[in-house]
Parts: C-alpha cells; structure tokens; sequence
C-alpha cells in the first residue's frame, strides 16, 4: 500500500535578506555549496535562484569583488608602509614578475652521434707544444695556439 506524502515545495525569491545573505557569505570567501548553505538555502535553491534571477549572482560577485579590493587596499598599505613581502606578493601576482634567478631554458634538438662528432672535429683548435721558460728557469710544456703563417718567429 502507497502512502501518499505531503509535500510543499519551498519558493524561494530574491530578497533583499537573501541577497544580503549571499552577499555576505561571499564576502566571506565562500563559493558554491558553501555559500548556498551560508545563506540559509540548500545549494539545489540556490542555483534555481541564480538561473532564475540574475540579481543573486551578481551579489555573490559584487560580495567576491568587495572582498577582493579590501585584501588589495590592505595589501597596498602595507607594502607603501615598507613590508618587502607584501611588495613582492604585488609584483608576483599582479604584475606577474619573477625573479632573475628563475631560468626556464626549454631545448628540444635531437642531434646523431655522427652529427656530433663531426662538429666536435671542426671546433678542435689546433695547437702545437712548445716549451717556454717561466720565471722559475723550468722548462715546462704548454699548448699555445699558432697560425699556420707564423710558425717562422718561433
């Protein structure tokens, strides 16, 4: 046997205590379900509501937005107030800066054994071993490079 159940669907309405209320729970940094239920709906309602009145989506962006500009005030004050790492965070995450010391070199080049050796060859200097005298009198042996055109001066 089927009982039947009594069910009365909520309605739910932009007011300006349930806008206030997402409002404020964005402010808070909350997004999604989290909000939804901070504002006293169930998340279902409140993306019924979002669809059906533009105006709750705008308050959780304007409460996002409000949010966003009192943490970049704070941020601004503190770093016009000497705080080098609030500084830095602004230049890293506003004005997307790295550092100098942060190299990224990406090489992709695929070189053949012989390929290589036969660079390898034409960058070889060539050199000849002669023996020069130091200030300490001893002969000792050391590569120097010649032109073929010189060698008559040695």
């Amino acid at each position: 046997m089927f009982k039947s159940l009594p069910f009365t669907p909520r309605v739910v309405k932009a007011t300006e205590q349930r806008l206030n209320a997402i409002y404020a729970a964005s402010n808070l940094g909350l997004k999604g379900d989290a909000l939804a239920l901070a504002a006293g709906m169930l998340p279902t309602e409140y993306r019924q509501l979002c669809q059906f009145d533009p105006m709750a989506e705008m308050a959780a962006q304007k409460g996002k937005a409000d949010n966003e500009l009192q943490a970049a005030r704070r941020l601004n004050e503190a770093s016009e107030g000497g705080d080098a790492k609030a500084s830095l965070a602004i230049l890293q995450h506003c004005h997307g800066w790295t550092s100098k010391t942060e190299i990224s070199v990406d090489v992709y080049q695929k070189i053949s054994v012989l390929t290589a050796l036969e660079e390898a060859r034409a960058r070889v200097i060539e050199g000849q071993a002669v023996e020069v005298e130091i200030e300490d009198k001893q002969p000792r042996k050391q590569m120097i490079h010649v032109e073929p055109n010189a060698t008559a001066g040695l």
